[in-house]
């Protein structure tokens, strides 16, 4: 937004004071309205960045019920707009009263010409600066990937392995938490690959019957069973030439493995109660909450399948561990929801940006989508507060972006886990902390620290 470019709105019914004021800004792109209507129909068209207002209008100039409800619908339509009112004067109850709806500053008649124009170059500077930070905001928020926000390196990692292997067949396995995002992954492997112009296909494989699973995939001849009245075919086939996804594929029953085992080899399937085999041609993604090796521990999912889907493994990391994107991520999906519900809700308060840093988010960002989907709708400010999105701060310490606390933090840490490692033998914590072990001394003894208590012998 160039200074040559500066829209400024005056609404004002004086039409001495409203020469005034336009010879005062001439410097600008003046617009002018002396009414409500016409205030609101020039908001339309120019999209100023700044309004000059007086609360005072027509059809009872006398009163101000008229100039909020300008102040009102101008925040609607355009809640980034600084709305400067101008009042009588000593009437600052009513000033105030304009601030707590939003309008960014107030001033008092008589009109004294240097000290407005301080006031509306100021807000055109915060205006602009404002600008710039959502667009930059917007730059950070564009992913590698359509679709899925990634500020955090947890993320960044994972969306570079998506790139690298899209465009290949590889059958990939997609291990995280429910919510963490894996199906938005696979359709973004699938959106990257060779095959996006064909089917994308998914199914949960938690959420059909056993009994009904098999037909489902494999699909099933005309009278196979009770109830199959003409041929159907499965989801594998209706994958053909696209990517199939297999949802929480832990869950797949134990005997239908097997079959699943032989697709994977060989690259046919048999339709429950046929005899022909049939020739597919699809991508497999998996993905599963759990551990598949504990899976395979307990019996429950065979070994060799799993070194059949898990070519390449990609772990989603959880929400509570990508902190530096966390509050990048919830601006991006409250500009989604507040742009899909026509909301005039401006962003976060300072109570609600600590509690979602401090929250520990269970449900990953699935939670995180629908605290603020609803607090959206039930908002009665202008910002999103911790009590609409159901959270609270509580008493936790908020993140620390004091340097030498971060680096004592990080620095401390390091030693902690380089003396698990080596188990307390001193020469082995430096060198991978790459450090000589009269420096590891000195900050043992900084941190309070004995590497006795990682020892073998410290061990019960």
């Amino acid at each position: 937004m160039s200074e040559h470019a500066r829209k400024l709105l005056i609404v004002e019914d004086d039409p001495g004071l409203l020469t005034q004021l336009k010879w005062c800004f001439e410097g600008y792109d003046v617009y002018t309205a002396e009414n409500r209507e016409q205030a609101i129909a020039e908001l339309r068209r120019h999209e100023p960045a700044v309004i000059l207002q007086d609360l005072g209008l027509p059809p009872k100039p006398e009163g101000v019920e008229e100039g909020l409800a300008t102040l009102a619908e101008t925040l609607q339509l355009a809640p980034h707009t600084k709305v400067i009112v101008v009042t009588g004067h000593g009437d600052q109850q009513n000033a105030l009263t304009a601030i707590a709806q939003g309008a960014y500053d107030f001033y008092e008649k008589p009109v004294d010409t240097d000290t407005l124009k301080l006031l509306v170059d100021r807000a055109f500077n915060i205006s602009e600066l404002e600008f710039e930070n959502r667009r930059l905001l917007n730059t950070v928020n564009d992913s590698p990937l359509d679709g899925i926000v990634a500020a955090s390196e947890g993320m960044l990692a994972v969306c570079r392995m998506i790139e690298k292997i899209a465009p290949t067949d590889v059958t990939t396995l997609l291990l995280g938490e429910s919510g963490t995002g894996k199906e938005l992954l696979a359709r973004a492997l699938h959106r990257l690959s060779p095959r996006v112009e064909e089917n994308f296909v998914a199914i949960n494989c938690a959420a059909i019957p056993e009994n009904l699973l098999e037909s489902e995939l494999f699909g099933h001849e005309k009278g196979s069973f009770t109830g199959a009245h003409k041929q159907s075919i499965g989801k594998i086939e209706m994958a053909m030439g696209g990517t199939l996804f297999l949802d929480e594929i832990g869950d797949m029953p134990i005997a239908l493995q097997a079959k699943m085992l032989r697709f994977l080899q060989e690259r046919v399937i048999e339709r429950v109660g046929g005899r022909k085999e049939i020739p597919v041609d699809v991508r497999v993604v998996c993905a599963t909450n759990q551990n598949p090796e504990e899976l395979i521990k307990k019996g429950l999912f065979r070994e060799d399948l799993y070194y059949r889907v898990s070519e390449i493994t990609i772990n989603i990391p959880p929400f509570r561990d990508r902190e530096e994107g966390r509050l990048i991520l919830a601006r991006a999906l409250l500009s989604k929801y507040v742009k899909l519900q026509k909301s005039a809700i401006n962003g976060f308060s300072d109570d609600a940006v600590q509690a979602i840093e401090v929250y520990a988010w269970p449900g990953n960002v699935r939670e995180l989508e629908n605290k603020i989907k609803a607090a959206v709708i039930m908002a009665d400010g202008k910002m999103v507060t911790a009590m609409d999105l159901g959270i609270q701060g509580g008493d936790e310490k908020a993140e620390s972006l004091n340097l030498r606390e971060v680096r004592q933090l990080a620095e401390s840490k390091a030693i902690r886990v380089a003396l698990t490692k080596s188990y307390g033998n001193i020469s082995k914590a430096a060198e991978m902390l790459g450090i000589t072990r009269p420096t590891l001394y000195d900050l043992l003894n900084k941190y309070g620290m004995s590497a006795d208590s990682y020892s073998k012998k410290a061990a019960p």
